[in-house]
């Protein structure tokens, strides 16, 4: 039976756990229209704080301002009981609000309006409380009237000046003056006390002052109290001497006895101290004692807390802000001097007032659903909590079945429409208390969309996306999603739907472009709302900016190539340095890229190209690196002199980012080419101090050349001067050499050395010089200049010559010997028996017998052959009759050559001679010789016409050269097709034939000539032409000119005012062709004008002819009016004035046999 019972029992309390469910709170949106149309409970949203001191000169104001729907109405209490703000006159309530204003321009006190307030807001739904505000008045007492009597003390001994200052609210900050209104220095042995109070750790005579005064200063009136001056004396066993005083010696050398220390503040061993929780600890030990104790702090158990910790007032008070309850404890303070060391302990203890662990929230529920609301706090001692509902105690409430309260938490469940209300919760101790506003609004509404109507969202291809549908209503309604109107609802795989009524799109693709609809129901009704989805293609940079260096004055380019979508509007903003590019009138942009020219050192810096649309961006960043020729070279210094060299030391310009490479060293000396810089030597660009190899007696100065990727520097300025000592010298004079330049001497030459060589002053050489072989002693001379000539030789004589350098300082270095020779002569004798064989048509052997070697009287250069065309055999022929010399060397007693590059069928004349380097022989035997017959040149003047369709004609000129008799011309000719040739057409014409005409089959056929003439030997040069792409068209001519040359050419012979037609192709491949060109030749130019169709003329003409009717006009009046001119008088007048200005006009030739001119208008 028992069991049963315990069966019976778990399952009913299984089966009220499963019916009891706890809603979440719903959570109402900042909607406007929801808002306007939801009935809610009063909010407290401002009030004044708890304790609330006002300055007596102002009108009062205590804050109380709340929301709620219906608007709350106010009231509140005063000391515990309802103030009726109408039966006062001072106290006014503003609109809509429940602040209280309290005015005293009528009169009246504020302090008897101290108290303690509390606001009330409510309306239909619920009442909310504010804290209860403890009212007080600022207060600035002033000082007691005291007469206070002279202090005197004993020099050494401690002191404590009492503040003591008047009570105010709230409390005065003090501070010590002087009468100067100066403060009182303070320091290690002087301080003021937390209290206020002025400690003396020990007395000087120094400190004897009048005018010790405790100043407090009021925060609400700002005015500064002063409290009666103290006149300190201090007692002296000697006389005091400010000028004694010393920091090592305060006491000017008189005996004080010196003391232990003591507490001054606080006394005793050991004192407790109490602070509530996240305020301010500060604790202090102020001692005496001679010397002035040094204060230490430390904790018993622990360590200070770091952080937190802060030591003031010359380490005698310890601050920790914030404080928690892990700092309370055991302080020590300890004050030592070389005499001993007390210690004091401080007990702390940290009390809180109440604070929130779980502070109650509104919570706005549907009918039938369940909820609760907590109220969780802490402090120490632990607080009370108290449940009030619309401001009154939850216990003076009839019980709710609905409602029920377990400490500090109430379970509402199955709530209905009407119990809304607003629920307090008051945490209190003896330190404070909390008190916290909760509603709780039973509320039911239909669904409703939140969003805006039909919206389109753009999205990025393969981006994840949401699609957001707010909604509210209550109960909370269930929503789903639908695309296109279609199918069950969305979520799962690629969607997720989320409480909150976003759905979210993981990849979009192009196939999730559609139409979605999100529809909300509950058992009130249903909502929808729709969103148009478009996917769209990415925007990118496809061709980015890259990192550039560029020269200084040069052009550079980024690149920003962009692929987006082409139904989006893409823009390209460009930053340097992540600052917007101003381009101004130098930097040019386009769609694709950014050009910067003329770049300078500004333009440095990173550029970045970012390209936006509607729903995307993509960037991209290079850097420009501008180079620049490196700055001059600084400060040259020259070190470690040396009879030879010096150290130079330079400090390099600034590289503009191109690393030097090398530096160029130039010297300028002032003996020789003054003012000319001259290359030194050259290093490598990571030094900055070399060693100069120098040359003896020169007075240098050095500049440094600087040279990177960009070019060189600007020179550095010139180094200081630096004097060589002289020396023998080091060279040997280059190029001797001895040659004759008559036959009968020797002149001997040399380079002179260069100015850097010369060493000293006076340079001079020494040359020796006698005939090779000979055994002769040395012939020498000494110089100053480069050549020296021996005379009297023999001709043709080698010498050996050497040559050394001296100057002031001694000899240089004697050279090599080398041999010379004396002067050449016209050879003796000339070649004999000079004959030719195997005379062929362009060549022929000759041969003759050479010359004894001691007969060339010089240096055997070779046997030079003379030789030229005398005339041709063919009859009629004029020929170039130049004579023409090949040279042959040989040392042979018979010597033979062979004479080529003759002209066949041609008499030829030659005569040889020997030669030296300056003279040749008399000449040999003349020789005369004919040349065979040979094969004739190409015919010239080929020439090819066509003047009808169906015929092409060929015309040629004899060869320039026939080489032989000629027997006539062959022609032959093949049909063309392509680069194919068909079969080929011989024809044979006499020599004085020079035409050939070809009827063509049809319009396009082509040929190819080949023609040659011809001698007994053959047939010569084949001249070859292809028929043009174009032809004959009426009376138009083809004329084809061969070109041997490179372009460009001149065609001549041309028509003026007559239109061409003009290709170039190849002779050997007439497919191989340029295009086409027309083009027309510019008419003749006759220098021919008709006077008498030119304007002027015209418009001369007739101005002369109006003029002459003008005048006819003028007699006819004059005539009929009885005028003085008789018969034709006026005509014969007009005829006199065009004769005198007549005679003005240079005369023809022929008027000029008559002075007085041949036109007299009279005669006639």
């Amino acid at each position: 039976m028992l069991g049963q019972v315990g069966h019976a029992a778990l399952a009913l309390m299984s089966l009220l756990l499963l019916l009891w469910h706890e809603a979440a709170p719903i959570e109402v949106p900042q909607d406007l229209k929801i808002l306007q149309d939801l009935k809610q409970p009063p909010t407290i949203i401002k009030q004044s704080v708890k304790d609330y001191i006002v300055d007596p000169r102002d009108n009062i104001i205590i804050e109380c301002e709340a929301k709620g729907n219906p608007v709350p109405t106010f009231s509140w209490r005063r000391n515990g009981k309802f103030f009726n703000i109408g039966k006062d006159p001072r106290v006014t309530m503003r609109k809509r609000s429940g602040t209280l204003e309290i005015g005293f321009r009528s009169g009246g006190r504020p302090e008897d309006y101290e108290g303690e307030y509390q606001c009330f807001a409510s309306n239909d739904f619920g009442g909310a409380l504010s804290n209860k505000i403890l009212l007080r008045v600022s207060k600035a007492p002033l000082w007691p009237k005291e007469v206070l009597e002279p202090v005197s003390v004993t020099e050494g001994s401690p002191l404590v000046l009492p503040c003591n200052p008047p009570p105010g609210l709230p409390p005065p900050f003090t501070f010590w003056m002087d009468s100067g209104m100066s403060p009182i220095p303070q320091d290690k042995r002087v301080s003021m006390g937390l209290n206020g109070d002025l400690y003396f750790s020990n007395v000087l005579a120094r400190d004897a002052h009048t005018d010790y005064s405790c100043n407090a200063r009021f925060l609400f009136t700002h005015t500064i109290q002063q409290k009666n001056p103290f006149t300190l004396k201090v007692q002296t066993k000697e006389p005091f001497n400010d000028t004694s005083y010393n920091a090592t010696e305060p006491y000017g050398g008189r005996k004080v006895a010196e003391s232990t220390p003591t507490f001054l503040s606080p006394s005793g061993t050991e004192s407790s101290k109490m602070v509530l929780r996240d305020e301010q600890l500060l604790l202090e030990c102020i001692a005496a004692g001679l010397p002035t104790p040094t204060i230490k702090w430390f904790k018993k158990g622990g360590d200070l807390p770091g952080r937190k910790v802060k030591f003031e007032n010359y380490n005698k008070t310890l601050k920790i802000i914030n404080v928690s309850e892990e700092d309370a404890g055991e302080y020590v303070c300890m004050a030592n001097n070389h005499l001993g060391s007390i210690r004091h302990s401080i007990f702390v203890q940290i009390k809180a007032a109440p604070y929130w662990l779980d502070k109650p929230s509104d919570l706005v529920l549907a009918p039938d659903e369940n909820g609760r609301l907590v109220c969780r706090a802490n402090g120490n001692p632990k607080p009370n909590i108290q449940w009030l509902i619309n401001g009154h105690p939850i216990e003076g409430y009839p019980p709710n079945p609905n409602r029920q309260v377990l400490g500090d938490t109430i379970i509402f469940r199955s709530v209905q429409i009407g119990s809304s209300a607003v629920y307090q919760c008051n945490a209190s101790n003896q330190h404070g208390y909390l008190l916290a506003n909760a509603f709780v609004s039973v509320l039911d509404m239909p669904p409703r969309m939140l969003g805006p109507k039909n919206q389109l969202i753009k999205v990025i291809e393969n981006n994840r996306t949401f699609l957001d549908c707010p909604f509210f209503g209550s109960p909370l309604p269930d929503l789903r999603w639908f695309k296109n109107g279609q199918g069950s609802g969305l979520d799962g795989g690629q969607y997720r739907a989320y409480i909150n009524g976003t759905l979210e799109i993981k990849r979009a693709r192009a196939e999730d472009e559609g139409t979605y609809t999100c529809v909300a129901n509950s058992i009130l009704g249903t909502a929808e709302n729709q969103v148009r989805l478009e996917v769209k293609e990415p925007t990118r940079i496809v061709r980015l900016p890259e990192h550039q260096s560029a020269v200084r004055g040069s052009t550079t380019r980024f690149d920003c190539k962009v692929k987006s979508d082409p139904s989006l509007t893409v823009t390209v903003a460009w930053m340097k340095d992540d600052k917007p590019l101003y381009l101004g009138w130098r930097l040019r942009k386009d769609e694709e890229s950014l050009t910067i020219p003329n770049v300078n050192e500004g333009d440095e810096g990173t550029y970045t190209c970012t390209v936006k649309s509607e729903i995307d961006q993509d960037s991209a960043s290079a850097r420009l690196t501008v180079l620049d020729r490196p700055d001059a070279p600084m400060d040259l210094d020259l070190s470690d002199p040396a009879a030879r060299s010096v150290r130079l030391t330079w400090i390099p310009g600034n590289d503009h980012r191109s690393p030097i490479t090398e530096f160029l060293v130039q010297f300028e000396e002032d003996r020789w080419e003054p003012g000319r810089w001259q290359k030194l030597s050259s290093y490598p660009g990571d030094l900055n101090s070399v060693i100069l190899q120098l040359a003896p007696f020169v007075n240098y100065q050095f500049r440094v050349i600087a040279i990177n990727s960009v070019g060189q520097s600007p020179p550095s300025g010139p180094s200081p001067r630096y004097k060589t000592s002289g020396a023998a010298p080091d060279a040997i004079p280059r190029g001797l050499r001895g040659s004759g330049s008559k036959k009968d001497n020797m002149e001997i030459t040399w380079e002179p050395l260069l100015d850097l060589e010369r060493n000293g002053p006076n340079l001079h050489y020494s040359i020796w010089w006698r005939r090779k072989d000979s055994g002769e002693e040395w012939s020498n001379v000494t110089t100053v200049g480069s050549k020296h000539v021996v005379h009297n030789t023999e001709t043709y004589v080698p010498y050996e010559i050497k040559i050394q350098a001296r100057n002031e300082f001694g000899s240089g270095p004697e050279s090599n010997v080398v041999i010379g020779y004396s002067g050449e002569d016209k050879p003796s004798d000339a070649p004999t028996d000079l004959r030719v064989s195997k005379v062929d048509s362009t060549k022929v052997n000759i041969h003759w017998k050479s010359v004894n070697p001691n007969t060339v009287r010089g240096e055997f250069k070779e046997y030079r052959l003379y030789y030229w065309r005398e005339s041709s055999q063919v009859p009629g022929l004029i020929v170039n009759k130049e004579k023409k010399t090949k040279g042959f060397y040989s040392t042979m007693a018979e010597p033979s050559g062979i004479l080529s590059d003759l002209v066949p069928y041609s008499k030829y004349k030659m005569f040889m001679v020997v030669a030296n380097n300056h003279f040749e022989s008399s000449p040999s035997n003349t020789v005369e010789f004919n040349t065979k017959e040979g094969v004739p040149d190409a015919p010239r003047a080929v020439r090819m016409h066509s003047k009808s369709l169906d015929t092409i004609s060929l015309e040629w000129e004899k060869p320039l050269e026939p080489n032989g008799i000629l027997i006539g011309y062959q022609l032959k000719y093949q049909r063309v097709n392509g680069s194919r040739l068909g079969r080929p057409h011989l024809e044979t014409f006499l020599p004085n034939v020079t035409e050939f005409t070809l009827r063509l089959p049809d319009r396009s056929t082509r040929y190819k000539f080949f023609l040659s003439a011809m001698t007994q030997v053959g047939a010569g040069e084949v001249y070859a032409e292809e028929t043009p792409h174009f032809t004959n068209e009426g009376d138009k001519t083809v004329k084809v000119v061969s070109v041997k040359q490179q372009p460009p050419i001149t065609v001549a012979d041309l028509i003026a005012g007559a239109t061409y037609h003009l290709r170039v192709y190849s002779h050997e491949l007439n497919s191989i062709s340029s295009n086409s060109v027309t083009f027309k030749t510019k008419p003749a130019y006759i220098d021919h004008v008709d006077i008498a169709t030119q304007g002027w003329f015209i418009g001369l003409m007739c101005a002369i002819a109006l003029i002459i009717l003008i005048l006819l006009i003028v007699c006819f009046i004059k005539r009929s009016r009885g005028g003085k001119y008789p018969g034709g008088g006026c005509v014969t007048g007009f005829a006199k004035y065009l004769v005198r200005d007549k005679k003005d006009l240079p005369l023809d030739p022929v008027d000029q046999k008559d002075p007085d001119g041949s036109f007299d208008y009279q005669s006639q």
